[in-house]
């Protein structure tokens, strides 16, 4: 690898899942690739996807291109999803239901292998016959017996920043929040932000 994890842009590094995913369709008519394919497929130029990709190795060969799969191995590796990812589900309101009911997150090595929340009403009940709500007491016991480093965070907003603050106090490295709130944390804990509105009041931008 050329760089240094720190040293990279992460806007390159959020990238590199829709290379994933591009790979993924190209692979079913081809065994190889080139940038220029890539880039029509997604959008970014030629160059933009050879100076991505040259920022962590050399994949391919001036005039054939990439093998599919090797790249895709090298991609998986850079983004450490050459093995599966164990995570908690912290609130299981309407939106936590549909996070444990979507099946795409196990396909891709991704497992919500617990879930907790604060009503009454919700502790004991099972989803999909696989996972028992637990009571959002038992969160530190769940994460230290079971070496979780990253959560789902679906709780109001209200409470959000203080959930946050107690699952990185038991070991969480990484939170997906979907609270509509900027968590403040330690800087060497990442968060994701999936927010539907950010979403709309950008693309919005684009429809004058």
């Amino acid at each position: 690898m050329s760089n240094s994890r720190q040293e990279i842009p992460d806007i390159i590094v959020a990238r590199l899942p829709r290379y994933l995913r591009a790979l993924s369709v190209l692979r079913k008519k081809s065994q190889t690739t080139n940038s220029k394919e890539l880039g029509d497929f997604l959008g970014y130029s030629a160059a933009q996807i050879r100076k991505d990709l040259s920022q962590f190795g050399e994949f391919g060969k001036q005039g054939t291109g990439y093998n599919i799969d090797f790249l895709t191995e090298q991609i998986n590796s850079i983004l450490n999803l050459d093995k599966e990812w164990k995570m908690v589900l912290v609130g299981c309101g309407n939106i936590g239901h549909a996070i444990l009911n979507y099946p795409g997150f196990s396909h891709n090595g991704f497992h919500v292998i617990a879930a907790v929340d604060s009503s009454k009403e919700m502790v004991g009940k099972k989803i999909n016959n696989l996972i028992t709500i637990r009571d959002i007491s038992d969160i530190e016991e769940i994460i230290k017996e079971n070496n979780i480093s990253i959560a789902m965070l679906t709780v109001p907003a209200s409470v959000a920043q203080e959930t946050a603050e107690k699952l990185v106090q038991f070991g969480i490295k990484a939170i997906i929040s979907y609270a509509p709130v900027i968590l403040t944390l330690p800087h060497n804990i990442r968060v994701e932000y999936i927010d539907p509105v950010i979403s709309l009041q950008h693309i919005t931008y684009y429809l004058s």
